[in-house]
């Protein structure tokens, strides 16, 4: 078999790896240990594929060990799971610096967003808090939707916000210190209903953070993969 059609096959085998992960993760909240060694186990291969040298793969390892210290940490902190540690730092064996980098800013948008919103349904609602309500749901809808607005821009190539409508904005709002007044009201509702969030939790929630990750790595897999074509030929 010719080596890019190797890579191709290897990218493949991590693409399901990814999507068992997601649904692992959703399922029973955990990520078998079976899966992240077989990801981790089978880079070397990968690195082979691609003709990587030495210089290259001490990169790798480097940014695998730099990702499991952060991880750990998050870890020990709660916000991240021992199998989302495992499969994150795996990955680093797999993505260049740059391609993992993106990786984990499209996991932070998406899994900051899928914890918002079930921080939102998992509110415990209180009488006479109805203006804090409103202000805890346009919170979530306000994040939910920037992380859906970051994610468009990123697969389009296009800017969150084009000459036009800044034009049209300034149009409506000629003055700086209004833009300004509005922007710190808008986030002074924002912050008051992330509060308000947080006081308000029935219960610990388990976020599916693995899921984030997994659709963040088959997200960033289909540009790797574009590049796969043009080094391995």
């Amino acid at each position: 078999m010719p080596a890019g059609y190797f890579s191709y096959a290897l990218l493949t085998g991590l693409a399901t790896a990814l999507v068992i992960a997601a649904y692992t993760d959703i399922k029973r909240r955990e990520i078998d240990n079976t899966l992240n060694a077989a990801i981790a186990l089978a880079a070397p291969v990968y690195w082979l594929s691609m003709g990587l040298g030495w210089e290259a793969i001490g990169f790798q390892l480097g940014l695998a060990l730099v990702t499991f210290a952060i991880a750990c940490a998050l870890f020990v902190a709660g916000q991240m799971g021992g199998g989302d540690v495992k499969l994150l730092t795996a990955l680093a064996l797999w993505f260049t610096p740059a391609s993992f980098l993106q990786l984990v800013v499209l996991m932070a948008i998406l899994g900051g967003a899928g914890s918002v919103a079930m921080a939102a349904l998992n509110m415990k609602r209180e009488p006479g808090e109805s203006l804090r309500d409103a202000a805890a749901t346009f919170a979530a809808i306000g994040w939910v939707g920037l992380a859906g607005a970051v994610l468009f821009a990123l697969a389009t190539g296009r800017p969150l916000i084009d000459g036009a409508t800044l034009q049209s904005i300034r149009a409506i709002l000629p003055q700086g210190w209004i833009m300004g007044l509005v922007a710190l009201a808008v986030l002074a509702v924002f912050i008051l209903g992330f509060l308000h969030i947080v006081r308000r939790q029935k219960s610990r929630i388990p976020v599916p953070y693995g899921v984030a990750i997994a659709v963040a790595g088959l997200w960033v897999l289909g540009r790797h993969a574009v590049q796969v074509s043009h080094i391995a030929g």
